[in-house]
């Protein structure tokens, strides 16, 4: 990202010299495995990426709140005495419902700010640009209004925000590893408590490869929330057997086979039943990862994906086709779709020595099968949100 350039078309868009702007960035996330599992109270494992959202941002004298973006041509303005109350199903919901929350937990914005927002996150591949994009507001925000920062507060206040203003009923993986991510780790994330932990990714000799199938995909437009309704009738179905059931992910794979005969439609079984294996790979994963067997690593991305298709039914054929192509590439141990599914990424870890292979023969029979061209990132796992120094400072 060129700084200089951006400082530029801040200036062009307000019109002030550069003095007094500050540079804030949040990543975008991968979760390395644990898909649907964050709203379902178990195990995910997220690492931060170093691809992400750039903020500059200044404050005013006018009280207004000015959003500008590299990717947007039109510049929105708010006084921030009288701010929207209801989306507007513009990308500036995403701020707006970062500063409702703020207002809501008693830190107001006591003064107007002019920002501008660039970002090298895909939209809609899955990589969660609308959670780093809250999470780099509240955080710039915070910063500049003198608060206090509680990285899991802020994941906590910018999930309520997707979920209440933009409506979004996500959970609260996305945000979490925005705000907790570390470079050189996953993060083993217990999403009932919230208690979380660092693993070391050591992948020498492999790379992380972010394969985007370009297929769009919205979550407030796609079956996301359908599937929470279902792993809630499942709840309260399973409750006949275990009264105390708060969240699928809390039984374990003996639990759910015990009492999954009260679950009487076969699809809510089957979404149940991958959020049951699907918590159990995670932690599966963990040890893998804490032995540095990244073999059995690879396997339980794989059954994730095949659980994912067959189960829970959150994949496309083109995520199939590109999960297929990458699994035929001799280096590659471990491939599978990664986000809330219907479009979106894959994710691969692929030996280092075949990562060209890898772009260009599954690029090739990608767009051959499917008539779309495909993008690829080879990623390194990065550190969450934070206030950057400009690179002549």
């Amino acid at each position: 990202m060129d700084m200089n350039n951006l400082l530029r078309l801040f200036e062009q868009h307000y019109s002030f010299n550069q003095e007094g702007i500050r540079l804030f960035h949040a990543p975008g996330r991968v979760n390395l495995i644990g898909e649907h599992i964050d709203y379902n109270g178990g195990y995910v494992l997220p690492a931060a990426l170093q691809l992400g959202t750039y903020l500059l941002i200044r404050a005013n004298a006018d009280r207004m709140l000015r959003l500008a973006s590299v990717q947007f041509e039109q510049l929105a303005s708010f006084s921030i005495d009288e701010l929207p109350t209801s989306k507007s199903d513009e990308w500036t919901d995403y701020a707006l419902g970062v500063v409702h929350e703020m207002k809501m937990a008693g830190q107001p914005l006591t003064t107007g700010y002019d920002l501008l927002v660039a970002g090298n996150i895909p939209n809609g591949a899955g990589l969660s640009s609308s959670a780093s994009l809250e999470v780099v507001m509240g955080y710039a925000f915070m910063t500049l209004e003198g608060y206090s920062v509680d990285r899991t507060a802020l994941a906590q206040l910018s999930q309520r925000a997707e979920n209440k203003f933009v409506g979004v009923n996500s959970g609260i993986m996305d945000q979490f590893a925005v705000s907790h991510g570390k470079q050189d780790h996953a993060i083993f994330i217990d999403c009932d408590s919230l208690h979380y932990e660092h693993v070391p990714f050591q992948i020498q000799g492999y790379k992380l490869i972010i394969g985007n199938t370009n297929k769009r995909r919205g979550l407030v437009d796609s079956q996301y929330n359908e599937r929470r309704t279902q792993c809630d009738e499942a709840v309260v179905q399973l409750k006949q057997v275990f009264p105390e059931l708060t969240y699928l992910a809390h039984l374990t794979s003996e639990q759910f086979q015990q009492a999954k005969h009260v679950l009487t439609d076969r699809i809510v079984c089957q979404r149940a039943e991958h959020v049951v294996l699907e918590n159990e790979r995670v932690k599966q994963s963990m040890a893998a990862l804490q032995q540095g067997d990244l073999l059995t690593f690879g396997e339980l991305m794989n059954a994730s994906h095949e659980s994912l298709r067959d189960l829970y039914e959150v994949s496309c054929e083109e995520l199939d086709v590109m999960v297929q192509e990458a699994r035929a590439i001799k280096g590659t141990i471990g491939s599978r779709m990664t986000g809330a599914g219907f479009g979106g990424c894959t994710i691969s870890l692929v030996e280092q020595a075949a990562v060209e292979e890898f772009v260009q023969t599954v690029g090739a029979n990608y767009e051959r099968h499917t008539g779309v061209r495909p993008d690829f990132y080879v990623c390194d796992v990065g550190d969450g949100v934070m206030e950057l120094q400009w690179p002549n400072n």
